[in-house]
């Protein structure tokens, strides 16, 4: 963005040009001009979470009787709207930053401050109002747990019982469709499609099992521990104030963190969370491959189904049709995975009272809930709700498949029947018909004992 016109703010370390028409200071400007690293910004999400959490702290500072009430009320309103997005533009700040995040921390406080201050024509300061009672140290590790339990609830989880549900949709529609089981890519017992689709339904409930377990961690909270943990310049009762204030506000039960040391020097918390995340990403890769798989061809390749149309496939090749969004899923899942190795390593560098790679944690944790939630989505909309099997395909390859013969084990041995599925495999032949020249097995039980529906029975545990 450019700006033709500066004004000059002041901060503690002197005089500084800045956009004339910019909401935000001195140190703000400091960090635009200190960090021209990638033109990543912090996250929306996150700010929204600083913004509530500035409200809060005011809201509560007031009723401690220790911010005027009248600025408290023009704090708070001018957190509204910075929660709306109305102001985006206003925290241009990248993400390579101070490991504090004290940067980001104290661009929103400007920001507040000089909305603030517009509307009530008094001088109100970032620092000294906005800040009261808190700390980066502190208001950061809050941001990230608020942002991450906000976005848990209101976009991941909600993701994934929609794909959980849509693939158990699918799965009873499909239950009676028998198909050629594979292992090692290479033929096995059949299955239904149904069964097969169950399996993948139960991996994402699991991993709603995972989520939801991690979620009363992530709702403590360090605020209130400010600069290393000791609540230093903070009344003893503000960090569970705020928390109470908090979760009035989203309705997600908020609490003081039980030791502000653990929650200042580290974020072993968000690793765990995280690592769930590359769980699920691993579930959505193996799900968006076997899809992938499964409709490969269509005539060289498995062709069982065919993923919707939705778009050419070849700048060169005429009619030719990729499964884009198996592939799209697949590669938001490898960003995850990076993340989370991101993640991790920014656990390692809590350093005694404080973790300094906040602001790398907090965008690569958001940025990997985003991916997984709309790749979930996606997938579920655009590739399971409608692909369609083909049946003819299956059935005449289920025919010919050499490995029904296991179900003869019991009556007949392991070695007659890898003798009877090596001869029809070669003469391209049925099982039946060459167990019933190599057998005394009658036509009847044959039929009974080959019935690939029957051999399809359990798997599935109520």
């Amino acid at each position: 963005m450019k700006h033709s016109e500066t004004r000059i703010e002041k901060d503690s370390m002197g005089e500084l040009k800045v956009p004339k028409d910019a909401l935000y200071g001195a140190q703000t400007q400091r960090a635009i001009e200190n960090f021209p690293i990638s033109g990543l910004t912090m996250p929306r999400s996150f700010i929204r979470a600083l913004s509530l959490i500035k409200a809060a702290a005011a809201k509560v500072n007031a009723d401690l009787k220790l911010l005027d009430p009248e600025i408290a009320r023009a704090i708070m309103t001018a957190t509204e709207s910075i929660a709306k997005g109305q102001h985006d533009k206003e925290f241009p700040i990248d993400v390579f930053q101070t490991g504090s995040g004290t940067s980001t921390n104290m661009n929103v406080n400007e920001v507040i401050a000089r909305l603030a201050s517009l509307k009530i024509k008094k001088n109100i300061h970032p620092n000294d109002h906005v800040n009261m009672s808190q700390s980066s140290n502190d208001v950061i590790p809050t941001a990230i747990h608020v942002s991450c339990s906000i976005e848990a609830r209101n976009l991941l989880l909600p993701a994934l019982y929609h794909l959980a549900d849509t693939l158990s949709s699918r799965a009873q529609n499909l239950k009676y469709i028998v198909k050629t089981g594979r292992t090692h890519l290479m033929d096995a017992m059949p299955l239904t499609f149904g069964q097969e689709l169950s399996g993948w339904a139960t991996q994402i409930h699991q991993n709603i099992v995972r989520i939801t377990a991690t979620l009363p961690q992530l709702h403590a909270l360090a605020l209130g521990g400010t600069a290393v943990g000791t609540g230093i310049n903070a009344h003893p009762e503000f960090g569970k104030r705020v928390a109470n204030e908090l979760s009035s506000q989203t309705q997600i039960p908020f609490i003081p963190h039980s030791n502000y040391f653990t929650s200042l020097s580290s974020q072993d918390t968000v690793i765990e969370f995280s690592g769930k995340l590359r769980v699920i990403a691993v579930s959505l890769t193996k799900i968006a491959n076997d899809l992938r798989l499964m409709n490969s061809g269509p005539l060289a390749g498995f062709g069982e189904i065919a993923l919707p149309t939705l778009q050419p496939g070849s700048s060169i090749m005429p009619g030719k049709v990729n499964p884009v969004i198996p592939e799209a899923v697949i590669m938001a899942a490898a960003q995850v995975i990076g993340n989370d190795t991101t993640i991790g390593i920014g656990g390692l560098s809590g350093s005694f009272q404080l973790n300094t790679m906040l602001p790398v944690i907090a965008y690569n944790i958001l940025l990997s809930i985003k991916l997984i939630a709309n790749s979930a989505t996606v997938l579920a909309d655009k590739a399971i709700a409608g692909f369609v099997v083909n049946e003819s395909r299956i059935e005449a390859d289920l025919a010919k498949n050499p490995i029904l013969v296991t179900a003869l084990n019991p009556i007949i041995g392991y070695e007659k029947g890898a003798a009877i599925a090596k001869k029809a495999y070669k003469e391209g032949r049925s099982i039946k018909e060459v167990a019933k020249e190599m057998t005394e097995l009658s036509a009847k039980e044959l039929d009974h004992l080959l019935n690939p529906q029957q051999l399809t029975q359990g798997g599935i545990k109520s």
